[in-house]
């Protein structure tokens, strides 16, 4: 028998997964981000031009996906601008985990960037 409409929208699908980040003495907790924040997330690299266009894409989706032990967000959009300042290798290193929890595998990135 199939999952019915409550089943599906009680499912608790986005568990956040523990990331050791030595460099900042610690653990964070990078969460899968939603349908509407990926769309979000996309239309913004999408909509802007030229050279500049991918700046602090890390950043952003990293800010997206940092959240607490319960799944709660850590930053807002705006902080994605102060997170571009840290460290390059830890940010990838989130972007990474960050990428594999929201399903942006390598066709989805590479659709990203051509757009």
């Amino acid at each position: 028998m199939g999952l019915t409409r409550d089943e599906i929208l009680r499912a608790a699908d986005c568990r956040p997964e523990a990331v050791s980040v030595p460099e900042w003495g610690g653990q964070v907790w990078v969460r899968p981000i939603t349908a509407a924040e990926r769309d979000r997330f996309e239309m913004r690299f999408h909509a802007a031009e030229g050279a500049g266009r991918y700046e602090n894409l890390r950043a952003a989706l990293v800010a997206m996906a940092l959240s607490d032990e319960e799944g709660r967000r850590l930053l807002t959009d705006e902080d994605a601008a102060a997170l571009g300042a840290k460290s390059a290798a830890v940010l990838d290193r989130l972007f990474d985990v960050a990428k594999h929890l929201a399903g942006i595998g390598p066709a989805e990135a590479q659709d990203l960037e051509k757009n």
